[in-house]
């Protein structure tokens, strides 16, 4: 029976599906080389290093990360607050459950969770991580990405009016700052295991100024825009 099904999907893939790849292969969904890149070897880095168990990917939207994972060989569980933000949508690449990681519904447990540039999309971030910390296994550790600058926080950059874009988005894009980090330490028991941060702009804070790609690895005392961060869950 699942033969059958495997000829049927790999029939209808190949006479409508592969049209509608070569188009998306003409058609560049991003049309410069921008940070997936950076966070995407940073995560596969400690993947590799760290992970045994079952992964949470958070916030999969429409990419392939959470289909990556799985055929590295990872046990990947992705949710994504689909209604209420995408309206509706279809990941081609994995199947998506639909959840809030504000308001999780999934009861399992997970020795890593990704969540790769979508925090600054959730207004209560704090609530975000607290949730994340509680579907971990003791020890297990959390990957984050998201715009950063060391000393300042803004609440919707794409609002401030140096902004290179983002100013019709239906979302919210946080940069986060120290103070933003320690605030979710402080209520948890995760820890810092690594942290890295690049220039992604060549302006103060992220969409200011032309885009520099590929991402420039540098440190927190000098200019950068996005921070990739590695968290433990500490529990005696």
């Amino acid at each position: 029976m699942k033969k059958s099904i495997r000829k049927i999907y790999d029939f209808i893939g190949a006479k409508y599906l592969d049209p509608i790849l070569k188009q998306e292969q003409k058609k560049r969904p991003f049309p410069v080389i921008n940070e997936r890149a950076t966070e995407y070897a940073f995560s596969l880095k400690h993947l590799q290093a760290l992970c045994t168990g079952k992964v949470l990917d958070i916030g999969s939207g429409k990419s392939s990360w959470p289909h990556i994972l799985s055929i590295c060989g990872f046990e990947v569980k992705a949710i994504d607050k689909i209604e209420g933000y995408w309206g509706s949508y279809f990941n081609r690449h994995y199947k998506i459950v639909s959840d809030d990681i504000t308001n999780p519904k999934t009861k399992d447990k997970f020795q890593f969770a990704t969540c790769l540039s979508v925090l600054e999309h959730i207004p209560n971030h704090k609530l975000a991580i607290e949730n994340i910390h509680n579907l971990l296994e003791k020890n297990g550790y959390l990957l984050l990405t998201f715009p950063y600058n060391e000393t300042t926080y803004h609440n919707d950059i794409y609002k401030h009016p140096e902004a290179g874009y983002g100013q019709t988005s239906n979302f919210i894009t946080q940069v986060f700052s120290r103070d933003e980090i320690n605030l979710w330490l402080n209520k948890t028991s995760f820890k810092i295991i690594d942290q890295e941060y690049y220039k992604v702009f060549t302006g103060e804070f992220w969409t200011f100024g032309e885009r520099i790609a590929p991402c420039i690895k540098t440190s927190s005392n000098n200019l950068h825009h996005l921070t990739c961060l590695l968290l433990q869950k500490i529990e005696d």
